[in-house]
């Protein structure tokens, strides 16, 4: 039986920028891993272009069949977790062991409030208080 878990202390799903997540891997495998990696990361999903930023990872050579690790990644200052109607980005922890393949993938979200940001609420903001936009210049 193969078993992936990460484990995020007080098993908390929401962090603000340049917070410290930090937690424990936990691995049981069928046969020994190469290495088992920890990645934070960042990707888009959605209308468009898709996009992933690898933000920091922790590795453990020699993993073997079964194993555990903690770990602390801190946090950076953005970009925050969105969602709209035609793009959302989300914040994700995954948990790889190489070179099985297998994976454990958690999703939390960095913003200042424990939600994330609704860009709809945010088109709605007159010009010239937080939004640049320039009709003429950002036809797309």
């Amino acid at each position: 039986m193969t078993e992936l878990r990460i484990e995020v202390d007080g098993g908390r799903h929401w962090f603000s920028p340049g917070a410290t997540l930090s937690g424990r891997v936990v691995w049981r495998l069928e046969d020994d891993a190469e290495a088992i990696e920890l990645r934070l990361f960042w990707f888009t999903s959605g209308k468009g272009t898709e996009d992933v930023a690898i933000i920091d990872s922790v590795r453990t050579d020699a993993a073997g069949r079964a194993g555990d690790q903690g770990f602390t990644f801190p946090l950076p200052d953005g970009p925050y977790s969105f969602s709209g109607s035609l793009i959302t980005l989300t914040w994700a922890l995954e948990l790889v062991a190489i070179p099985h393949g297998t994976t454990e993938r958690i999703e939390f979200v960095m913003a200042p409030t424990p939600v994330e940001v609704r860009l709809e609420s945010l088109g709605r903001a007159p010009l010239g208080h937080g939004l640049n936009f320039n009709p003429s210049r950002d036809k797309r």
